[in-house]
Parts: C-alpha cells; sequence; structure tokens
C-alpha cells in the first residue's frame, strides 16, 4: 500500500525524535554547569592565560590545578558571562596537583556525583583548551583506578574526551551535570591530544579540597630514595623474586637513610602489606601518616630486615623507572662494553658504547655487579645483561646493561602512566 506524504513526515519526526532527544536534553545542563566555569589568567600586566577552574560546592571556592596557578598568590577568573574577577590562591598541593582559590560569593559550584564512575558512562569535559575558552567536548569514561605517577597516591579517571593544553584545572561533568573529576593531564610526548584523558576523581578531589580548606590534610612525606620495581631482568641479574622496589639512591640525612635503607636493598613490604605495583609504596606512606611511621621489610643480601622510617610532612622525592627486556645472546667483558678500569673506577668510556648509551662517564666507580663486589667479577665475562651499583659524585644508582637491546634500556616514569610512558601536565 502506498504511503502517504503526511505519514512518511509523521514518521521522519518519530525517528528524529528517537535520535537526537538526549543531544537536546544534554544542552541546559551543560549551560548551567559552564556558568560555573572560569578561564584562569595571571593577575599582572601581561595577562598571560594559565588554563581552567570551576566553582566548588557552596561556591565561595574555585578548584584548579597546582600546575595552572604555579607561584602565583593571586589570578584573573573570567566566567562565561564576561565577569573578571580577582581569586586569592589561598592553598596549593603540588604533589596531588590541586589548587584552591577564593572567591567572591555568589552562585553555588558544581557538587560532586554521589555516584562511583562507571566504565563506559558519557561524561564532558569544560575547559578552555588551546585557549579557546567556555569549549564543551565529549566521551566516555575509558579506565578507572590509572595511578598516572608512580609517585603520587592517586587513581585518575581516564577518558576520552578531547583535552588539550589550557584544559588543565577544568571539571569533567557525567549527564546530570554532577562532578566527575577535574582534568589534569594528557597522554602523549606531543602535548596535543591523542585519545588518553586524565582526570582527578571527585572523591579525592573533595578530601584534597576540604583538608587544604581546613589545613588538615597532610603533604606527602618525603623519604628521600629513589627505586625502580624489580622487573624480571633485575630479579634474574640478582637472583631474586621479580617483586618489590630496588633503591637507586639514598639522600642524605632523608629519612629513608635514617631508617637505615641503603642503596641495593630491595623494599618487599610496608608495614606488612607487600608492594606488588611500583606505586602502592606512596599509597603505603600515606595511609602510614596517621601512625607517623613505616616498618619497611627490605631484602638486603640475601637477609629479610625490617626497618623503621619516622614520617615527616614534606613533598615527596619518588622517582621511578622501568626496563625494557633484554635479548640474551653471547659473553662479553666489562670491557666489552666500552669501559676502560683501574681496579673498579671507570677511567674511560669508548664512544658509540653500550657503556656510554647506558650513562656511565669516567671517574665513576663501580660498587657492584649484580648485587656483589665488583672487585672480585671485573674481569668475568658474563652471558646475560648486567646491574651495575654505580657510585657518582652526585651520590649512587643503579645502571642495567643488556648489550644487545635497541634503544633505551632505561626509561623515567616520573610523571607517566602504566599505560603510556609520557603523560603531559599542561
Amino acid at each position: 500500500m502506498p504511503v502517504s506524504l503526511p505519514t512518511l513526515r509523521r514518521a521522519i519526526f518519530a525517528v528524529l525524535l528517537l535520535t537526537t532527544p538526549t543531544q537536546a536534553a544534554d544542552a541546559p545542563m551543560l549551560v548551567t554547569a559552564m556558568a560555573k566555569v572560569f578561564t584562569v589568567h595571571s593577575a599582572d600586566a601581561e595577562d598571560r592565560f594559565l588554563g581552567s577552574a570551576f566553582l566548588w560546592g557552596d561556591g565561595a571556592v574555585a578548584v584548579s590545578n597546582a600546575h595552572v596557578v604555579g607561584n602565583a598568590s593571586e589570578v584573573r577568573l573570567t566566567d562565561a558571562a564576561g565577569h573578571e574577577q580577582i581569586g586569592q590562591v589561598i592553598a596549593t598541593d603540588r604533589s596531588r596537583d590541586v589548587a584552591v582559590i577564593a572567591v567572591k560569593p555568589g552562585q553555588a559550584g558544581l557538587i560532586p556525583s554521589a555516584t562511583q564512575p562507571q566504565l563506559g558512562a558519557e561524561v564532558w569535559a569544560l575547559g578552555a583548551p588551546l585557549d579557546v575558552e567556555f569549549t564543551v567536548t565529549s566521551g566516555r569514561i575509558s579506565a578507572l583506578d590509572r595511578q598516572t605517577d608512580p609517585a603520587t597516591p592517586i587513581r585518575m579517571i581516564q577518558h576520552d574526551a578531547a583535552l588539550n593544553p589550557g584544559s588543565s584545572g577544568g571539571p569533567l561533568i557525567d549527564s546530570t551535570g554532577a562532578l566527575v573529576g577535574m582534568n589534569a593531564q594528557i597522554a602523549d610526548g606531543s602535548r596535543m591530544f591523542i585519545g588518553i584523558a586524565y582526570a582527578i576523581p571527585s572523591a579525592d578531589l573533595t578530601r584534597i579540597v576540604q583538608g587544604l580548606i581546613t589545613e588538615s590534610l597532610p603533604p606527602i612525606p618525603k623519604l628521600g630514595l629513589t627505586a625502580r620495581p624489580v622487573s624480571r631482568q633485575l630479579a634474574e641479574a640478582l637472583n631474586i623474586a621479580a617483586t618489590g622496589l630496588l633503591v637507586d639512591a639514598v639522600a642524605p640525612a632523608s629519612l629513608a637513610e635514617q631508617a637505615g635503607l641503603v642503596p641495593g636493598d630491595v623494599i618487599l613490604a610496608v608495614n606488612s602489606a607487600a608492594l606488588t605495583t611500583p606505586g602502592d609504596l606512596a599509597f603505603a606512606v600515606e595511609s602510614a601518616q596517621s601512625q607517623n611511621r613505616l616498618d619497611l621489610t627490605v631484602l638486603r643480601a640475601g637477609t629479610v630486615l625490617i626497618l623503621m622510617a619516622e614520617l615527616t610532612a614534606e613533598a615527596s622525592p619518588l622517582t621511578l623507572r622501568e626496563l625494557k627486556a633484554p635479548k640474551r645472546r653471547a659473553a662479553y667483558t666489562l670491557q666489552d662494553l666500552g669501559l676502560t678500569l683501574s681496579d673498579t673506577q671507570i677511567t674511560a668510556i669508548t664512544p658509540n658504547s653500550p657503556a656510554l648509551n647506558a650513562g656511565l662517564t669516567p671517574t665513576e666507580i663501580i660498587l657492584q655487579i649484580d648485587g656483589k663486589p665488583a672487585a672480585t667479577q671485573r674481569a668475568q665475562s658474563f652471558t646475560h645483561p648486567v646491574l651495575l651499583l654505580i657510585q657518582s659524585p652526585t651520590g649512587t644508582r643503579h645502571v642495567f646493561i643488556d648489550p644487545w637491546a635497541t634503544g633505551k634500556t632505561l626509561h623515567p616514569v616520573g610523571g607517566a602512566n602504566v599505560l603510556d610512558r609520557d603523560v603531559v601536565v599542561f
């Protein structure tokens, strides 16, 4: 039977109603949320664009990233209606990357979501990417509990709503307009968005903001050590299990030194909780602050020790590193790595050698090879990658050398995330 034109029009209209109401329904929510967003500029003659911010809770303060406000004591805030004000930066937590800004009383701010974020949930990012003010982008939560910095006890929300430099400090909201998190990072060395973005969850943000306002949030304690995960390659070199953190260096007069930690120690557990991932140490340190002490289970030269560290509230300098997998082929000596030695001191390094590529320099001293004294092994042939403990003028560190590997053997992770090694804080 032929279909009349009016009937066809009604059918098309019905289809449109079924396919477009979500977008139409979202518009008022987004307009309401955007009214609580600010662009952030320096409060000086330069008027430099810094990033984004948003009203928080009852509207007495705005929240942004600490890396957005930097060292400024005040910033210029502009809302979507064009109203400007000078906000006083009343508190910052650089380790957790949160800043609190006092603003003029007025409208209420965004309210944290009462529900836990769900994988696949639709979200919107509001802010000023690339100084394109009051922009909204949409996406979905692509992963939960991403610890982007192993030295910081925060697990981020990963999402794919487009962020770019300038988005930092802007809110991430859900379909009800509730705050899901604060956008803080993107993953990629190019500094531009490629589909992976990170937000500080609203639950963590609530705890941090309230703690900063009431001055009850303790800073992350400073241990004063550099460590790396015990990978399978390191474990094989040291003939131990692939677990825990290998201590590269201990800062003089630090809490780590006072506790008795030395380079070459492997931290297995903190307060009886095993370190199963590199970031576990940061959470263990944070949870132990109420006790003002850490009990460290340490493996040293085959012996398990319990060391105690008393905590003080300072910014944490923890740095973690990861290793690429080695390839095994033939035997070699330290001289084959490009090293010229006087006893255990490096006197010269061959250009374009594995030793030079690993970052070794003349005058440094090899203290240990695979966890054992270097003096007894310097003439030995090796059939596997070696782990050297090096003494330099700046301190001690471990260097893992695989003479057959391509590319860099060590890759710094400070600020990198569990998926991508380059995470940009913009």
